[in-house]
Protein backbone atom coordinates (compact mmCIF):
# COMPACT_ATOMS: atom_id res chain seq x y z
CA UNK A 1 0.00 0.00 0.00
CA UNK A 2 3.06 2.47 0.88
CA UNK A 3 4.91 1.68 -2.61
CA UNK A 4 1.27 2.89 -4.37
CA UNK A 5 0.89 5.56 -2.74
CA UNK A 6 4.81 6.71 -3.21
CA UNK A 7 4.37 5.28 -7.14
CA UNK A 8 1.06 7.86 -7.14
CA UNK A 9 2.47 10.49 -5.53
CA UNK A 10 5.77 10.38 -7.97
CA UNK A 11 3.57 10.22 -11.12
CA UNK A 12 1.71 13.24 -9.38
CA UNK A 13 4.70 15.43 -9.71
CA UNK A 14 5.69 14.48 -12.85
CA UNK A 15 2.29 15.46 -14.60
CA UNK A 16 2.28 19.35 -14.39
CA UNK A 17 5.87 18.86 -16.22
CA UNK A 18 4.29 16.35 -18.93
CA UNK A 19 1.43 18.60 -19.82
CA UNK A 20 3.77 22.13 -19.83
CA UNK A 21 5.71 20.05 -22.28
CA UNK A 22 2.57 19.28 -24.18
CA UNK A 23 1.23 22.87 -23.94
CA UNK A 24 1.00 25.05 -26.77
CA UNK A 25 2.98 28.82 -27.32
CA UNK A 26 1.59 31.28 -28.80
CA UNK A 27 3.61 33.30 -31.45
CA UNK A 28 3.20 36.97 -32.18
CA UNK A 29 3.96 36.34 -36.14
CA UNK A 30 2.64 33.95 -38.25
CA UNK A 31 4.75 32.58 -41.74
CA UNK A 32 3.14 32.03 -44.74
CA UNK A 33 4.31 30.92 -48.51
CA UNK A 34 2.34 32.59 -51.55
CA UNK A 35 2.28 30.82 -55.24
CA UNK A 36 1.39 33.37 -57.85
CA UNK A 37 0.58 30.73 -60.20
CA UNK A 38 0.11 33.06 -63.77
CA UNK A 39 4.34 34.11 -63.01
CA UNK A 40 5.23 30.50 -61.04
CA UNK A 41 7.03 32.61 -57.88
CA UNK A 42 6.51 31.58 -54.48
CA UNK A 43 7.03 34.36 -51.95
CA UNK A 44 7.86 33.78 -48.26
CA UNK A 45 5.83 36.22 -45.98
CA UNK A 46 5.42 37.11 -42.43
CA UNK A 47 2.01 38.98 -40.66
CA UNK A 48 2.02 39.96 -37.10
CA UNK A 49 -1.21 38.29 -35.06
CA UNK A 50 -4.01 40.53 -36.11
CA UNK A 51 -2.51 42.54 -38.84
CA UNK A 52 -3.60 41.95 -42.39
CA UNK A 53 -0.62 41.88 -45.64
CA UNK A 54 -2.01 41.64 -49.01
CA UNK A 55 -0.90 38.97 -51.13
CA UNK A 56 -2.02 39.76 -54.71
CA UNK A 57 -5.34 40.21 -54.46
CA UNK A 58 -5.95 37.99 -51.47
CA UNK A 59 -5.65 39.79 -47.72
CA UNK A 60 -4.54 37.28 -45.58
CA UNK A 61 -5.03 37.97 -41.55
CA UNK A 62 -3.99 35.91 -38.97
CA UNK A 63 -5.61 35.77 -35.60
CA UNK A 64 -3.26 33.17 -33.73
CA UNK A 65 -0.05 31.15 -34.52
CA UNK A 66 0.66 28.26 -31.83
CA UNK A 67 3.45 25.69 -32.20
CA UNK A 68 5.06 23.47 -29.35
CA UNK A 69 8.08 23.16 -27.57
CA UNK A 70 11.05 21.27 -29.34
CA UNK A 71 10.82 18.64 -26.88
CA UNK A 72 7.17 17.85 -28.27
CA UNK A 73 6.22 16.87 -31.10
CA UNK A 74 5.67 19.49 -34.08
CA UNK A 75 2.11 20.59 -34.74
CA UNK A 76 2.54 24.34 -35.80
CA UNK A 77 -1.25 25.64 -36.50
CA UNK A 78 -2.93 29.19 -37.27
CA UNK A 79 -6.61 30.07 -37.32
CA UNK A 80 -6.35 32.70 -40.78
CA UNK A 81 -8.98 35.01 -42.73
CA UNK A 82 -8.62 35.22 -46.12
CA UNK A 83 -10.84 37.84 -48.32
CA UNK A 84 -10.45 38.72 -51.83
CA UNK A 85 -10.41 42.13 -53.16
CA UNK A 86 -13.12 42.51 -55.49
CA UNK A 87 -13.02 44.73 -58.57
CA UNK A 88 -15.30 47.34 -56.34
CA UNK A 89 -12.46 47.60 -53.95
CA UNK A 90 -15.12 45.61 -51.68
CA UNK A 91 -14.03 42.20 -49.70
CA UNK A 92 -15.31 38.55 -50.17
CA UNK A 93 -14.14 36.42 -47.40
CA UNK A 94 -12.94 32.96 -49.05
CA UNK A 95 -11.08 31.41 -46.76
CA UNK A 96 -11.92 31.15 -42.36
CA UNK A 97 -10.08 28.40 -40.43
CA UNK A 98 -7.21 26.53 -39.40
CA UNK A 99 -4.04 25.83 -41.01
CA UNK A 100 -1.45 23.51 -40.41
CA UNK A 101 2.20 23.93 -41.44
CA UNK A 102 3.14 20.33 -41.06
CA UNK A 103 0.13 19.41 -43.70
CA UNK A 104 0.33 22.51 -46.07
CA UNK A 105 -2.17 20.78 -48.59
CA UNK A 106 -4.73 19.89 -45.87
CA UNK A 107 -6.15 23.47 -45.48
CA UNK A 108 -3.71 25.80 -47.65
CA UNK A 109 -6.23 28.72 -49.40
CA UNK A 110 -6.58 27.44 -52.84
CA UNK A 111 -7.56 30.21 -55.75
CA UNK A 112 -8.13 30.57 -59.35
CA UNK A 113 -4.37 32.51 -59.17
CA UNK A 114 -3.44 32.46 -55.71
CA UNK A 115 -2.47 29.89 -53.30
CA UNK A 116 -1.55 30.70 -49.73
CA UNK A 117 -0.01 28.42 -47.21
CA UNK A 118 1.09 28.53 -43.66
CA UNK A 119 5.33 27.51 -43.24
CA UNK A 120 5.43 28.35 -39.62
CA UNK A 121 4.72 30.36 -36.72
CA UNK A 122 7.84 32.85 -34.85
CA UNK A 123 9.02 34.62 -32.13
CA UNK A 124 11.55 37.28 -31.98
CA UNK A 125 11.95 37.06 -28.70
CA UNK A 126 12.07 33.52 -28.10
CA UNK A 127 15.63 32.14 -26.82
CA UNK A 128 17.54 31.09 -29.79
CA UNK A 129 16.96 26.86 -29.98
CA UNK A 130 20.29 25.16 -28.66
CA UNK A 131 23.05 24.19 -31.49
CA UNK A 132 24.95 20.97 -30.96
CA UNK A 133 28.29 21.01 -31.70
CA UNK A 134 30.13 17.69 -32.92
CA UNK A 135 33.71 17.23 -31.51
CA UNK A 136 36.76 18.04 -33.92
CA UNK A 137 37.69 14.78 -35.15
CA UNK A 138 41.03 16.31 -36.47
CA UNK A 139 42.33 16.61 -32.94
CA UNK A 140 41.28 13.23 -31.82
CA UNK A 141 44.47 11.78 -32.14
CA UNK A 142 46.07 14.15 -29.90
CA UNK A 143 43.89 13.61 -27.07
CA UNK A 144 43.86 9.48 -27.12
CA UNK A 145 47.69 9.65 -27.55
CA UNK A 146 50.14 9.31 -30.17
CA UNK A 147 50.87 5.25 -29.84
CA UNK A 148 47.05 4.72 -30.88
CA UNK A 149 45.32 4.14 -33.81
CA UNK A 150 42.14 6.11 -34.56
CA UNK A 151 39.50 3.86 -36.18
CA UNK A 152 37.42 5.31 -39.47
Amino acid sequence: MRRASLALALMLAAAPQALAEAERMNNPIAVFAGLDKITGVTTTFEIPIGEERRFGTLIVKPNACFTRPLTAEPKTTSFVEVDQVEVEKTRRRIFAGWMFAESPGLNAVEHAIYDVWLTGCRDPNAPPPVVEVLPDLSTLQEQIGEGEEVAD
